[in-house]
């Protein structure tokens, strides 16, 4: 049974926004560093692209080329969190992971994938020009 099941990619336009939720029924969400990272076309899965993370304390980090577009959020209460992607354009489309890992830190998180060692299957994310 995965530990964590991404949903909420699809097939949209440049322009359009998306979704995507992350959701953990088995562990206890609040004591984990959560983050949303992207794999692009063709590319090896050793080269996934940290895209944002959040704290255990709610502090976000987005990296460069979302930044102002993407927001990501948790839901303690649902063991679930999500990125809302807007203004999406081609270079966006990508296969969408989360991942988790359990921290003591409640004031850091990381886009770096040997941060986390739970990870989903991924969820598909095309945006067409």
């Amino acid at each position: 049974q995965r530990l964590l099941v991404e949903s909420g990619g699809g097939l949209v336009q440049a322009g359009d926004s998306l979704r995507l939720s992350c959701s953990a029924p088995n562990i206890t969400f609040h004591d984990w560093r959560l983050a949303w990272f992207r794999l692009g076309p063709g590319k090896d899965r050793r080269e996934r692209e940290g895209v944002s993370c959040i704290t255990r304390g709610g502090r976000t980090v987005y990296t460069d080329s979302v930044q102002g577009r993407f927001t990501i959020s948790r839901d303690n209460t649902k063991n679930t969190f999500y990125l809302q992607m807007n203004s999406l354009n081609a270079a966006d489309t990508a296969l969408y992971l989360c991942a988790a890992q359990p921290t003591y830190r409640p004031d850091h998180c990381s886009v770096q994938t040997y941060d986390y060692m739970n990870w989903g299957q991924g969820t598909q994310v095309t945006v067409s020009t």
